[in-house]
């Protein structure tokens, strides 16, 4: 049977790396058996609605290179991949439930179910409905669907345990007692995620349904709709919790967790993927560094952890890193434009451009980072009172002076030419090492330590040097 997998987010906001972090995996494990990956919007909870979430969500993907086999991105004009659209799809299945005595009308207001759970949680009980609407007579029901607001829950039947196999906790069972009978259809019409989800997947062919932890407590009521409706379930994979590194759980509270946040302060896609994919799941061997391709090849269930995984950003920064030196220098340069543009900095010269970022991507962590660590190529660098001690000693003195005379007097070529001449003069008054590069460094680059003098010279021409050495 072809593996098919599904990521179903809310569309409430903008794409949480939990959420690539489960799509990630899907993807993966579709793309390494062969099968299919399904984007379906859980549009069910018209309240917590964002305007432009599903937009958001879709230009997320295309950043990240993730792309869906089924989904409202084909633009085919399908409404099968939102769940507002398939309400008569489950006003059709609940009916079989009501009918088969699985689930029940609940006419209880807001008032006394907050009672009830007052009530229960004060005597320290499992807070759960108590059934009061299980045993209305048909007369009794029909009256009141006429003039009340109602809710479906399913009945949980009065069985010890509910057990089931999930591929990373194995062997789970959890007692029908601590099952609420779950509000399946709301009063609005429209169906809860426990219901929706479930006959979606099995209409939808969902042969694996891999999820977040916080989804493993909610399964037992999923796995009893599966055999309510007599369907055959699928394989049950919940990953590990995403955790701050004081072992909290992740979240909005505290700090940035969208990928649009990550992405806009100059982290690399190639990075955000890399990264994730190493929050609950690790390789075969020690390696750190993948791309999608050679993570699509090595994934598997098998290596998926237990225990949570600690979302560190000074990892996610150092890897960031790491691929800022090692993709190809125009990708770099291509991505760093737009923070170079925010900076208000010339991009004009692109041969420029490309030697400023060569030089710079070495000493940065993000993108972000490039237009404040480049400035000096850009405008005359503000030199410190330490450094200006530097280049006015009598010493440092005699050698910019020397040094400008020659350049002014000399048709350099390029970089390699002008620090011939450095080497010729240091030679002359005796200057060798920091003595010599120091001063010249500080006096062009405004730092005694950075980039190569050739490189310097290249980036900045001989009449931005001569004016630098003016100055």
């Amino acid at each position: 049977m072809e593996t098919k997998v599904r990521f179903a987010p809310s569309p409430t906001g903008f794409l949480h790396v939990g959420g690539l972090r489960t799509a990630l995996f899907n993807y993966l494990y579709a793309r390494k058996t062969g099968g299919k990956i399904v984007l379906r919007i859980e549009d069910t909870d018209q309240a917590r609605k964002v305007e432009n979430a599903v937009e958001n969500l879709l230009s997320s993907f295309e950043k990240l290179d993730i792309h869906f086999d089924e989904g409202p991105h084909k633009n085919d004009g399908s409404v099968q991949h939102f769940q507002s659209q398939r309400l008569s799809i489950y006003k059709e299945h609940i009916q079989k439930l009501i009918d088969s005595g699985d689930a029940y009308p609940c006419f209880c207001d807001g008032s006394r179910l907050e009672t009830l759970r007052k009530k229960l949680s004060d005597a320290k009980a499992t807070i759960k409905y108590d059934r009061k609407c299980l045993n209305l007579s048909a007369e009794e029901i029909q009256a009141k669907q006429e003039t009340e607001p109602f809710v479906i829950r399913m009945k949980i039947p009065n069985e010890e345990k509910v057990k089931f196999y999930d591929v990373v906790r194995e062997k789970v069972s959890i007692n029908c007692s601590e099952i609420d009978d779950q509000v399946l259809i709301k009063s609005d019409g429209f169906p809860t995620y426990h219901f929706a989800n479930v006959v979606d997947d099995h209409l939808m062919g969902i042969t694996h349904v891999m999820r977040g932890e916080e989804w493993l407590p909610s399964t037992p009521k999923h796995v009893l709709l599966y055999r309510f409706f007599g369907w055959n379930l699928p394989k049950y994979i919940h990953l590990p919790l995403l955790l701050n590194p004081d072992r909290s759980k992740l979240s909005k509270r505290q700090g940035d967790v969208a990928v649009e946040d990550y992405l806009e302060k100059g982290f690399l896609p190639e990075t955000l993927i890399n990264f994730v994919a190493l929050l609950g799941w690790h390789p075969k061997d020690d390696r750190e560094m993948f791309s999608l391709k050679e993570l699509e090849n090595e994934f598997s269930l098998k290596r998926i952890h237990k225990s949570g995984a600690v979302f560190d950003l000074e990892k996610l920064k150092w890897m960031n890193s790491q691929y800022l030196m090692q993709l190809p220098l125009e990708t770099v340069v291509e991505r760093s434009i737009p923070f170079f543009e925010n900076a208000n900095l010339d991009t004009s010269d692109k041969a420029k451009l490309s030697l400023i970022v060569d030089a710079t991507r070495q000493r940065v962590q993000t993108l972000a980072e490039m237009p404040e660590a480049s400035k000096m190529y850009f405008t005359v660098p503000v030199i410190s009172v330490d450094n200006k001690e530097l280049i006015n000693a009598p010493q440092s003195r005699e050698l910019l002076q020397k040094l400008k005379e020659n350049i002014e007097n000399s048709n350099i070529p390029d970089g390699d030419g002008f620090k011939q001449i450095v080497m010729n003069i240091g030679k002359e008054i005796s200057l060798s090492g920091k003595s010599l590069f120091f001063p010249i460094r500080t006096a062009i680059y405004g730092e005694p330590k950075g980039p190569d003098l050739v490189l310097l010279f290249n980036i900045l021409g001989k009449k931005e040097v001569i004016n630098r050495l003016n100055q």
